[in-house]
């Protein structure tokens, strides 16, 4: 039997919920996990992410199989649904809890992140400069069970949501 090949991503783009269903969609990625990173708190709970407090922002840890689905396609497709020239938020969803990142695990994924982040900032997609922040993942924390797999459990919200969240329109 042969070995599959796992590597990780973590990416945040606002919202939690929205950021799941456009990776999991994909072959080659065996997860998609809803969750918190790079603050100061261990542990963080929903709340206290929310409150600003805790230094997190919402994020997705994405499990791969790089032969299937390479880091240079995750990260085109994280381009494509979120707003990389807005630091203080996503869409509706503001604060630094929501703020985008890229959270790089090696010296590879960092090069390729710089890279594709210079691309697209040179492309003239946007009118504005690209700020998405390009850092060392630090410690990945699972977001509450009620959160995993939004879309999935409530389909008519997580839509309604996501409509009322204008990312749709971005």
């Amino acid at each position: 039997m042969t070995k599959q090949l796992e590597e990780t991503a973590i990416l945040a783009g606002g919202c939690f919920w929205c950021m799941v269903h456009p990776f999991d969609r994909w072959d080659g990625v065996h997860s998609v996990t809803s969750g918190y990173t790079g603050g100061h708190v261990e542990n963080p709970t929903y709340e206290a992410v929310c409150s600003g407090e805790t230094g997190h922002t919402e994020a997705v840890k994405i499990v791969f199989d790089p032969s299937v689905i390479s880091y240079e396609k995750l990260l085109e497709i994280y381009w494509s649904i979120s707003d990389p020239t807005d630091a203080g938020g996503q869409f509706i969803n503001r604060g630094s809890s929501y703020r985008p990142g890229v959270f790089y695990l090696t010296p590879e994924q960092q090069a390729t992140a710089e890279a594709s982040k210079a691309a697209l900032d040179q492309s003239g997609r946007y009118d504005k400069p690209v700020v998405t922040e390009i850092t060392a993942a630090g410690p990945f924390y699972d977001a509450e069970e009620y959160h995993q797999d939004f879309y999935q459990k409530d389909p008519e919200h997580y839509q309604a949501y996501r409509v009322r969240s204008g990312r749709d329109k971005a």
